[in-house]
Parts: C-alpha cells; sequence; structure tokens
C-alpha cells in the first residue's frame, strides 16, 4: 500500500513538473515575440468580419447555387484506384467551381487544436457561434508567418483571413492567407477529449468552462433568450422596465433574512433587497400601472441545488386586475416563452415529459391537502386542533405558528413533490402572507396562488393588499412574529405604508424565479449549471 502511495505520489510530482515546464515555455515564447516586435497584446482591435456558422452558411448557399444541381460521381462498377481518382477529378472540378467565385472572411477566435504537416498544417478555430476548421500552408503565409503559426499553442486567440472552402472529406474550412496572433495563452486548457468535469473547478473557473463544454455555453445563451423573451412579451402587454434600490434600509416583499453592510458615508447601517415587491408597489401609487424589473435579489440562506443566496427575479404589477388576472398572464407567458426558446411547449426535464401546452391545473391549498394528504383544513376547528395533527404527523412546527402555518406545512410535506405539471396552488392562509387582499368570502385566506412545476414553486402572486389600515395591522403581526425569533418576518415601513395611504388602485402582482425556470428550460440539475458565477467557499 505504502508503495503504491509513493508512486502515485512520484507520478503526481512528475505531471506537476511537466505542466510548469510547459507554462515555461509559454511565457519563453512571449518572450521572444517581444523581442522580435510581435507582441500580440499590443494589438487593440481586430476586423472581424464572420463567425465560423455565418462563414459556413454562406458557402453552403454559394455552392448551392452553383454546383447544387451537379449530378454525384457514379463510381459503380469501376476498379477501387479508378473511383478515387473519378471522385478526386469530380472534387477538383466543384472546387475549381467554388474558387472562382470566393467567399472571402476574416474571423477571430481561440486555436483548440492544431496539426502540423511539414509545409501545410490544419488547426481548429473557435468561437462566439461554434468552430470552424482553418488550413494554413507556407505557400499562402510565406516561410516567416508560417513558422510563426506553428509555434502557436493550443488556446491561443488568432485572427484568420482567407477564403471559405470544402475539403475533400466533405468539412468546410477557411484557406488561410493571413494568421495574426490577437493573444497569447499563458495557461494550458484541459485535455480537449476529456474536457473540463469537475463540477467545482467548473463554477470557479467559468470561463474555462465555456471554452470547454458546449452545453454549458448553450445553456447560457438559452438563459439570455428566456430573459429577453420575457422582456418581449412584456413590453408588448404594455408594461414598462423598471429599476428600483438594492440598499435599503428595510427589506421587505418576502420572508427571508437579508444581509447587512454599513454605508460609510451616511454612517447608516443598510441592507441587501429581499424582494422587489414594495418599490415596485409604490410606482402603481405613483400611477405607472404596469411595471417590471428583472433584478438580483439577496437571501442569507443556506445553498443547494435550487438555492443561491443571490439569484434573479423578476416581479412585476399590473393595476385594475387581481390575482385571476395574474394566472393567465403567467400561463400565456410561460407557454410563450418556451415555444419562443425551445420551438416547442412540450420538452423533458430529466425523466419527466413536460406539456406546457395544456391549461394549467388550478387547486386551492386546502383542496391540494385534501388531494395528497387526506385531510380536510376546513373541518379543523382552530390552531390547537391542527397542531395536534402536526404531532400525529411527525411535521414540526413553531409555537408561534397558528393554523394556517400548519396548513401550509402539510402542504409542504406532503403536496409540493406531487405537482409534477404546471399548477397554480390558489388561497393560502392570511398568517403567511401579509402582503396580500383577503378572499372577501373567507377571511382566514388570501387571494394568492404559487405556480409550481417539477414540485418546484416557481412564482408567487396576490391580489395585493391597498388597505393601508389592514397592511399596518397585518405588520404589526410581523413585528410580532419577529419578536417571538421569526428572523425571516418583515417589519413595518412606514413609507410604504404613507404611500398606500395616498392610495394605490386594486393591483395584481407576481414574481417570478428567473434562475428555476432556466433550469427547466436548459434541463440543468442545479442553480449552479445556470448561474454564471455562483457562491461558493472561499479556497483562501
Amino acid at each position: 500500500m505504502a508503495e503504491n502511495t509513493q508512486n502515485a505520489n512520484n507520478a503526481q510530482n512528475t505531471q506537476e513538473q511537466d505542466i510548469g515546464q510547459l507554462l515555461k515555455v509559454r511565457r519563453e515564447k512571449l518572450a521572444n515575440l517581444q523581442a522580435a516586435g510581435k507582441d500580440p497584446f499590443v494589438i487593440t482591435k481586430y476586423n472581424q468580419t464572420h463567425h465560423s456558422s455565418d462563414a459556413k452558411a454562406e458557402y453552403e448557399e454559394l455552392e448551392k447555387k452553383l454546383v447544387g444541381d451537379r449530378p454525384a460521381v457514379n463510381t459503380e462498377g469501376m476498379e477501387e484506384a479508378d473511383a478515387r481518382a473519378a471522385v478526386k477529378a469530380d472534387y477538383e472540378e466543384k472546387r475549381a467551381i467554388m474558387d472562382a467565385s470566393p467567399i472571402h472572411v476574416s474571423i477571430a477566435g481561440r486555436l483548440m487544436s492544431k496539426r502540423v504537416m511539414g509545409k501545410a498544417s490544419f488547426g481548429n478555430v473557435q468561437d462566439k457561434l461554434g468552430n470552424i476548421q482553418i488550413y494554413v500552408s507556407r505557400d499562402a503565409l510565406g516561410e516567416e508567418s508560417y513558422g510563426d503559426f506553428k509555434k502557436y499553442d493550443v488556446g491561443d486567440i488568432v485572427g484568420v483571413e482567407g477564403y471559405v472552402f470544402r475539403t475533400m472529406m466533405g468539412e468546410i474550412s477557411i484557406h488561410a492567407e493571413k494568421v495574426t496572433l490577437l493573444c497569447k495563452s499563458l495557461q494550458i486548457l484541459p485535455e480537449k477529449y476529456h474536457g473540463l468535469t469537475n463540477t467545482d473547478v467548473r463554477y470557479r473557473q467559468r470561463y474555462v468552462d465555456l471554452i470547454m463544454n458546449e452545453e454549458a455555453k448553450n445553456t447560457f445563451i438559452k438563459r439570455s433568450k428566456i430573459i429577453s423573451s420575457i422582456r418581449r412579451y412584456l413590453d408588448e402587454q404594455g408594461f414598462m422596465e423598471v429599476e428600483t434600490p438594492m440598499l435599503v434600509a428595510n427589506p421587505g416583499g418576502a420572508a427571508a433574512r437579508p444581509f447587512e453592510t454599513h454605508f460609510n458615508a451616511l454612517d447608516e447601517d443598510l441592507k441587501l433587497r429581499i424582494s422587489l415587491e414594495l418599490y415596485l408597489k409604490r410606482l402603481i401609487v405613483g400611477g405607472l400601472e404596469r411595471v417590471y424589473e428583472i433584478g438580483r435579489v439577496f437571501r442569507n440562506e443556506g445553498l443547494d441545488t435550487r438555492h443561491n443566496p443571490e439569484f434573479t427575479l423578476m416581479e412585476l404589477y399590473q393595476a385594475y386586475t387581481d390575482y385571476y388576472g395574474m394566472m393567465d398572464l403567467t400561463e400565456n407567458m410561460f407557454r410563450h416563452v418556451t415555444q419562443e426558446v425551445l420551438g416547442t411547449t412540450t420538452f423533458k426535464y430529466g425523466d419527466i415529459e413536460l406539456d406546457f401546452g395544456k391549461p394549467f391545473e388550478r387547486l386551492t391549498m386546502t383542496e391540494a391537502v385534501k388531494k395528497y394528504a387526506g385531510i380536510d383544513f376546513d373541518e379543523v376547528p382552530d390552531t390547537e386542533a391542527a397542531k395536534k395533527l402536526a404531532k400525529e404527523h411527525h411535521i414540526e412546527f413553531e409555537d408561534f405558528h397558528t393554523k394556517g402555518h400548519i396548513l401550509n406545512l402539510f402542504f409542504e410535506e406532503y403536496c409540493e413533490d406531487k405537482l409534477l405539471q404546471p399548477t397554480f396552488i390558489m388561497d393560502h392562509p392570511i398568517e403567511i402572507s401579509p402582503l396580500t387582499k383577503k378572499k372577501p368570502d373567507d377571511p382566514s385566506k388570501v387571494e394568492r396562488f404559487e405556480l409550481f412545476i417539477n414540485g418546484w414553486e416557481m412564482c408567487n402572486a396576490y391580489s395585493e393588499l391597498n388597505d393601508p389600515i389592514d397592511q399596518r395591522e397585518r405588520f404589526a403581526l410581523q413585528d410580532a412574529n419577529a419578536a417571538a425569533g421569526d428572523e425571516e418576518a418583515e417589519h413595518t415601513d412606514e413609507d410604504f405604508l404613507n404611500a398606500l395611504e395616498v392610495g394605490m388602485a386594486p393591483t395584481g402582482g407576481i414574481g417570478y424565479g428567473i434562475d428555476r425556470l432556466t433550469m427547466l428550460l436548459t434541463n440543468s440539475p442545479a442553480i449552479r449549471d445556470v448561474l454564471l458565477f455562483p457562491t461558493l467557499r472561499s479556497t483562501t
């Protein structure tokens, strides 16, 4: 055993020495370039006319026009040598036709592979939209430039000018007429065929992850499309995008612990926002009627596959509608975004096929608990009876919890993981909804819904409370909960109450977690996979 350990340590030391030597060689190459007046770091710009996919598409279009109707060479019955000769002759004829109308391009990207073959070499250049093969020859570049190219390393960033052609093997490539070193890479990329597989390194060095893992890059391109699609949809519905403060004296709008900081200039303690809600409602008071914000919020909570302490939230508020209006908007928007981004409303997350094309199911929280736990909370008379039920079902609760809190605990325990297809859970207990209008026919419940998909809460929506007297009473209850030890309770916000006293129209509001939606639409198992730079424990 000791001998095996020693051998492993020796192998690791040898590998580290080899890497150290390779890194030293790269720095020496840079020094030589600089000494020869070819320092790549003095270059400030490059004329990039095409991306890889643009060059390929343009060539294919021209090829279809010039030789698309040319019949394939028939080698049936030929000897092998004659067949090869016929195929080569056909290729050269087509090549001559295409080369007579050359497509000149100038691309730029990272050199991902290089194969030197004496007087000619092949390489592969990767850019934002894909990759393309380059053919580099001494005859086209000249002795000195070709010699420089042979010394380039995988990872270097290059500019390539030339014309597009198709190789005899059928690969669309660029025949380089000039290659410019734009940036010398002093580090070594992971080995091509194994890529970057260590998840911790992928999250910490996302820049390498994006280079090596096409799937990761596509995830973040898709994330951008999701946000753009949401913006377009809301803009078309007459909503106005706004921005509200991140540093606040009194964070509200959610049940969460805030991060705290100190503002030196004013010598005041401030907190990072946990929600976008209260400032957006102030804008409804101001008469803007339809507003939304997509922005970061910060909650001092744990890390897991669906939680990161900073995440992206989209909240919107619409005057003169209620939570039913928010349900219709949500269902239509989720369907629209999925169709626009994926090209379909039916897709798979893991082993589950999700269907956004069908009408979303609607259940009250009480109906859901009755359906999945077999308990009708409308028949539970009071808090004492609810706590007794909780004890019988081994559900933990706090001393300050009331019947409504315990209904929610039953829902979390028995229902959430059953809600795979899109389902609106409506009419929450008032105790867990301090900013929501009461149901006129049942003041123990509020006009609120949450959308669940794949067992995840995807959004939260209300008929917003606009009665300042009721709101003050709700804040007082939250203050009492905070005094009793609830670290996630809200606190009275006097300026917000003043805004409500000025008068807020009947309003529907909703908050969407952008990260979880992105997880669904990209089939990503963890929130860190859809955050470019997730929160990680410091390595120092």
